[in-house]
């Protein structure tokens, strides 16, 4: 069982797809893209003093283990299976944003990177 995920994952593709999806998140929340009005969208202000350290930790994690369930989902041609995920995992985002009372344009900006990416890493894989 756990063969199928380490054997035959193109390791490479996984870790190019997550760098580049980490690397795409930094732009997609900063304040030349959708930062300014998402920070306003879950209550942060520039001056805020948040710890990035945890989450951008989280965030690396997470994002290598969504990479590596691409690359999995890739060498058993079930890439239908990576889109069900994804999709599952954004419409589980948007919940999280309306739990949480944040705006409407915070949760698509959330929710629409989930779905970036996973482009960005299926892209890598076809690539790669």
């Amino acid at each position: 069982m756990f063969e199928a995920l380490l054997v035959d994952v193109n390791w490479l593709a996984v870790v190019v797809g997550a760098a580049a999806a980490f690397a795409v998140g930094m732009l997609w929340f900063s304040p030349k893209l959708f930062g300014r009005k998402w920070m306003t969208g879950v209550g942060l202000t520039p001056e805020s003093k948040t710890p990035m350290m945890h989450g951008m930790l989280a965030q690396g994690v997470g994002t290598f283990l969504l990479a590596w369930v691409i690359g999995v989902t890739e060498t058993t041609n079930a890439i239908a299976l990576a889109i069900l995920i994804a999709l599952t995992i954004s419409v589980l985002v948007k919940a999280n944003g309306f739990w949480t009372n944040k705006s409407h344009y915070a949760i698509a900006v959330e929710s629409g990177y989930i779905l970036v990416m996973v482009i960005i890493m299926i892209a890598a894989h076809v690539i790669i």
